[in-house]
């Protein structure tokens, strides 16, 4: 037996022809992070991109196979699942007009710089925001992507191509603004579009890219950007439309108090009563933020089967408050993570995401209630439940190979006695390896056939022509 992980060229030809891919021992990892009750300490075997034996502590696979990877320095979790992006954003981290607005204002300042996205920039962001991602040991994310200024109506066809080039998985979500100023919306008029169009579009890409069961690479969802930038027909709208096409449903909800505020004044109804009156309580829908819900809500959305995506570091930046992640979970609601936007978070990195939700549930709900474990469920099979997805999310037999390893051997981890709760609790920020599917998209730390200073070099270019473009007011 090989005593050697797969080369890169090996790695491409298993992509191209999963069903070539020998068979892996992945052998006794430092730390694993399985569901209870399955002992993986001996590690796993992986198959044609699944996994098909959990190995105990001290013993050997009953299956046949052809490689060993020795994992004995890593520490091994699901790949991460990030629940909540928008991949365009990471053109415009830090922007000094906007360092430290809360949301409304916020979104205010950075809608006219948007309005100007050009398709190539689209493809550099994403790019940049999926391999941050992967990077960080994501092996699967959702964007949601709602701006389709003149010439990019074909955005989410842009996003597929990256997607398919990284090797990840993604749930790209057809978002959508149709409610603009002129009408009692926050979005400037230039950002919007009118419903027949967002419907058509929505329509055709399901058709055109949406992957059903096991294994699934790109899959499609509908998005209506928020409350206060569609109109409430187009919201019941694409509930009927989600439903004929039996696809998920996503939004913004219950982010803000000035949310909360605006759905009183605008329909007459809190944020959940609003939810309900468009058809969207039910288990198609996962919402980022989910914030400003009282018991009663909760005790609603968990009685739907929805889901939440807690977005902490988001959270925190805009001062928006802090998501009720355990009554949520008690009552029945999916709890995942997400990074949210790289203007709003101004990072794509899920392992210091998986930190932060740690930290900042411990201050609503204290120490004993929420362990590294708890957090890295929620960023893995929590997530992965949001998205619609039983395939991922866990490492058991059956499902999906997609894994992160990081290693210890950095500095911030030196004098660590738990590996497991290290990675979250020293600060892990970058993995040593990851794998889709069971192939190696990151070997050394680095991505497979991805020149990454060339990326930055590209993407800051643009970056930099985007803000040149809006102040020259073109």
């Amino acid at each position: 037996m090989s005593e050697a992980a797969p080369s890169e060229a090996a790695a491409s030809a298993a992509s191209a022809s999963p069903a070539a891919q020998p068979a892996l021992w992945l052998k006794n990892p430092l730390a694993i992070h399985t569901p209870a009750g399955v002992d993986a300490r001996g590690g796993l075997v992986i198959r044609d991109g699944r996994i098909v034996e959990t190995v105990s502590s001290g013993a050997t696979p009953a299956t046949p196979y052809d490689e060993v990877y020795d994992a004995s320095r890593h520490v091994v979790t699901p790949g991460l699942v990030n629940t909540h992006h928008h991949f365009y954003q990471t053109l415009t981290r830090a922007w000094t007009p906007v360092v430290s607005a809360e949301l409304f204002p916020w979104l205010k300042g950075l809608y006219g710089l948007w309005a100007g996205l050009t398709p190539r920039d689209l493809e550099l962001a994403t790019t940049v925001a999926l391999a941050e991602l992967l990077l960080s040991g994501c092996t699967t994310a959702a964007d949601h992507h709602y701006l389709f200024p003149a010439g990019l109506d074909d955005g989410i066809d842009v996003q597929v191509d990256v997607v398919r080039r990284l090797g990840m998985r993604a749930t790209l979500t057809r978002g959508s603004m149709s409610l603009g100023e002129e009408d009692g919306g926050l979005p400037p008029q230039r950002t919007v579009q009118e419903a027949e169009v967002i419907l058509a579009d929505s329509r055709r890409l399901v058709d055109a890219y949406h992957e059903r069961g096991d294994g699934a690479v790109v899959q499609i969802a509908l998005a209506p950007c928020s409350p206060f930038s569609v109109t409430t027909d187009l919201m019941r709208e694409t509930a009927a439309l989600a439903d004929e096409l039996d696809v998920r449903l996503h939004t913004h909800l219950a982010e803000t108090i000035d949310e909360e505020d605006f759905c009183r004044e605008m329909f007459g109804l809190r944020t959940v009563d609003y939810l309900e009156s468009v058809g969207w309580l039910g288990d198609r829908t996962w919402l980022a933020h989910g914030i400003h819900f009282d018991d009663s809500e909760i005790a609603r959305l968990g009685a739907a089967g929805a889901s939440v995506a807690h977005c902490p570091m988001s959270n925190m930046r805009l001062a928006s408050g802090i998501a009720r992640g355990i009554e949520l979970e008690d009552a029945g609601v999916n709890v995942g993570i997400g990074v949210d936007g790289s203007a709003s978070n101004d990072a794509s990195n899920m392992i210091q995401e998986v930190r932060q939700a740690l930290y900042i549930q411990r201050l609503r709900y204290g120490a004993a209630s929420i362990t590294p474990e708890r957090a890295l469920d929620w960023a893995t099979k929590g997530s992965a439940r949001a998205l619609g997805r039983t395939d991922i999310g866990t490492l058991e037999v059956g499902m999906q190979a997609d894994l992160a390893m990081f290693t210890l051997d950095d500095l911030r981890f030196s004098g660590a006695h738990d590996p497991l709760a290290a990675i979250v609790l020293c600060g892990a920020e970058r993995a040593d390896r990851v794998m889709v599917g069971g192939t190696w998209r990151v070997t050394d730390g680095a991505i497979v056939g991805l020149d990454v200073p060339q990326l930055i070099a590209h993407h800051s270019e643009a970056a930099r022509a985007l803000l040149a473009g809006h102040t020259s007011g073109r």
